[in-house]
C-alpha cells in the first residue's frame, strides 16, 4: 500500500472504505492479491450491471481486438458504431417508441449532464435549469450546479448559479405533491424562480439516498414541463440500463422524455461510455460545438452492443431482474423488522434498494462489519445514513442469498438485541416465489 500512500491524491474515498489491493474479477466477485474473496455489492457505483469481465462481451471484445480493429475513433464512422446504433435503434428505442437523435460525449455521466443542459440553453434561449433536492448530477460545474450534495458543491471552488433546486418527491411528506409547487412556482412571474431552459431528475436517486419518485409524480412533472414549454431531462446515468427492471428506468410511468443522459453500464464491461439521447427537434448543434477526444471508445461500443443483443432480445432479463429486486426487497423488510427497532426503512425499485439508517454513522459501522465479512457494499444519501445495494444484475440467486445473509448478519451485529429470531423462509423455492 505504500505508493498509495506515497504519491496518490488525498482525494481517493471507495480505497478509503476497502484498503485492499484488487487484481481479478469475474461475476459478482472481486479478489484481492492475497487470495481473498469478496462479493461485489458496489459494482462500480452502477458501472457493472452485467458483472465483472462478462464472457459474453470478453470474446467479441477480444475478437475485436485480434482482428485490429480501431480502438479509438474521434466521431468518425466506424463499423463498431454503426453496428451499435443499429441495435439500439432495433432492439431498445423502436420497441418502446421512441424516437431519439444519439449524441456521443465525452465518456464520463457528468460530460453527458454537461451536454444535455448545454442544448436544453441553446434550444430555448434560457439559462435557468431547475433541478431537485437530493439530486447529484455529476462534479463539473454545469453538473455540479444542479447537485444538491453541499460536501460536492463546496468543492467546486467558485459560486455554482443557473439552477433552481425544487423539492424531490416525498421531500415535503408523503402528502404533498411537490410538482404542484413547481407548477406554482413557473406560473407566478413573481416567485423570483426564472423560467427554465429544462428540469433535470433522476426517476431514482441513487446518491442521494435511493429516494425514489412515484408514477404520479413523474407523469404530473412530465405534465407541468409540457404546460410551461420546458425541456424534460432524465438522468438516467445510474438508474437505467436495467437497474429498476427496465432498461430505462422510466418506461413503468409511460413518460417520453425530451432529452436522456446514458453512461454507467451502458458500455457493459465497465468501459467509458456515454450518451446523450434527444428528440429530433432538439438536435441543433453546430459541428464541434460539444466534442471530446474520447467521445469515440470502440471497444466501447463493441460491449455495448453485446450487452444489448444478449440481454435486452426479449423480456427474460428484465424478468430475472424483477424476480430478484422482489427478494432483495422483502429480505431488506426483515432485516428492519427483526433490528431497525421502528427506525430503520428500506427504500428503492428493482434491484436499486437501500436500508435508511437514519445515522450515517451506524449505516457506517455496518457496511465496515460487512466488509471484515466479505461483501463490498457502500452508503449514500446526504449524511451517507442509506446502506446501497448495487449488485450486478446477473449475480446467482445464492450469491445473492449470501450477500444479504451478510448484511443481516453485519446489522445484527451492530443494532440487534439478543432475541429469537424466527426462521427465514426459501424465497427462491417454487413456492415462496410464486407469492
Amino acid at each position: 500500500m505504500k505508493i498509495f500512500e506515497e504519491i496518490e491524491s488525498e482525494v481517493q474515498s471507495y480505497a478509503r472504505s476497502f484498503p485492499r489491493i484488487f487484481n481479478k474479477a469475474q461475476g459478482e466477485f472481486l479478489y484481492d492479491i492475497e487470495g481473498n474473496r469478496y462479493l461485489d455489492f458496489l459494482a462500480g457505483a452502477g458501472t457493472l450491471n452485467y458483472g465483472h469481465n462478462n464472457p459474453y462481451f470478453k470474446e467479441k471484445l477480444l475478437e475485436y481486438i485480434y482482428s485490429d480493429g480501431i480502438t479509438h475513433g474521434l466521431d468518425l464512422h466506424t463499423a463498431a458504431k454503426q453496428k451499435f446504433l443499429e441495435v439500439l435503434n432495433e432492439k431498445i428505442l423502436k420497441p418502446r417508441d421512441l424516437e431519439y437523435i444519439v449524441q456521443f460525449t465525452g465518456p464520463t455521466g457528468t460530460n453527458a449532464v454537461e451536454a444535455a443542459i448545454k442544448i436544453a440553453r441553446n434550444v430555448k434561449g434560457r439559462e435557468n435549469i431547475v433541478s431537485f433536492t437530493n439530486g447529484f448530477h455529476g462534479v463539473t460545474l454545469g453538473s455540479l450546479s444542479a447537485t444538491g450534495n453541499s460536501h460536492h458543491r463546496g468543492a467546486a471552488g467558485v459560486s455554482l448559479s443557473g439552477s433552481s433546486r425544487m423539492p424531490y418527491d416525498g421531500y415535503l411528506g408523503d402528502d404533498i405533491d411537490t410538482t404542484a409547487y413547481l407548477d406554482k412556482v413557473l406560473s407566478d412571474s413573481s416567485s423570483g424562480v426564472d423560467l427554465p431552459a429544462a428540469v433535470i431528475v433522476e426517476t431514482v436517486q441513487g446518491e442521494g439516498g435511493i429516494n425514489v419518485a412515484s408514477r404520479d409524480w413523474l407523469l404530473n412533472l412530465a405534465e407541468v414541463c409540457k404546460r410551461h414549454d420546458v425541456l424534460l431531462i432524465i438522468d438516467d446515468i445510474q438508474a437505467g440500463c436495467g437497474r429498476t427492471g427496465t432498461f430505462f428506468s422510466f418506461e413503468d410511468a409511460g413518460i417520453y422524455p425530451d432529452i436522456v443522459t446514458l453512461s454507467k453500464s451502458l458500455g457493459g464491461y465497465g468501459l467509458p461510455f456515454a450518451v446523450v439521447l434527444m428528440k429530433p427537434v432538439l438536435d441543433q448543434w453546430k459541428p464541434g460545438e460539444h466534442n471530446g477526444t474520447f467521445r469515440g471508445n470502440n471497444f466501447a461500443f463493441v460491449t455495448a452492443t453485446e450487452a444489448i443483443n444478449y440481454y435486452w432480445s426479449d423480456k427474460k432479463f428484465s424478468d430475472e431482474v424483477g424476480r430478484k429486486g422482489k427478494y432483495i426487497e422483502q429480505r431488506l423488510n426483515r432485516i428492519v423488522d427483526l433490528y431497525g427497532e421502528g427506525n430503520f426503512t428500506t427504500r428503492g425499485r428493482g434491484m436499486f434498494h437501500g436500508i435508511n439508517c437514519v445515522s450515517g454513522e451506524l449505516a457506517g459501522k455496518i457496511t465496515k462489519v460487512a466488509f471484515a465479512k466479505g461483501l463490498i457494499i457502500e452508503t449514500s444519501g446526504a449524511d451517507d445514513h442509506v446502506i446501497k445495494i448495487l449488485c450486478p444484475l446477473i449475480i446467482k440467486d445464492e450469491n445473492l442469498k449470501l450477500g444479504l445473509d451478510i448484511i443481516e448478519e453485519s446489522v445484527k451485529e451492530i443494532c440487534a438485541k439478543e432475541d429469537s429470531i424466527p426462521e427465514e423462509q426459501d424465497f427462491f423455492s417454487p413456492q415462496v416465489a410464486a407469492k
